[in-house]
């Protein structure tokens, strides 16, 4: 797996709020609502062309990571796991590990 550094802003899709670059590594997902767009296969390649909606479906610990958000396509079923970002939406995050069965 290749990583393409590509931190730029975006408008979220699911939610419509604007989302500024993060200036430390790239961009994943919106901060707020914390939902993606399925345009990668390796991170930053934008080489999927899918672009089906990945909303949170579960939160993971990791010590040396911090929270890992497990998104889901609504299009193709994949499933992807991402760090979360120092601005992210953590009572949303709280709200996913609190509902998260496993």
């Amino acid at each position: 797996m290749s990583f393409k550094k590509l931190d730029s802003g975006f408008e979220c899709i699911n939610c419509g709020k604007q989302v500024v670059p993060l200036k430390y590594t790239s961009r994943n997902h919106c901060p707020y609502c914390l939902c993606s767009i399925h345009v990668d296969n390796d991170p930053g390649d934008r080489a999927n062309n899918c672009h089906g909606l990945m909303v949170p479906i579960a939160i993971e610990y990791n010590s040396k990571k911090g929270y890992i958000i497990v998104h889901k396509c609504t299009h193709c079923g994949v499933i992807k796991r991402n760090k979360s970002a120092e601005d992210d939406n953590y009572d949303l995050i709280l709200s996913i590990m609190s509902n998260t069965r496993i």
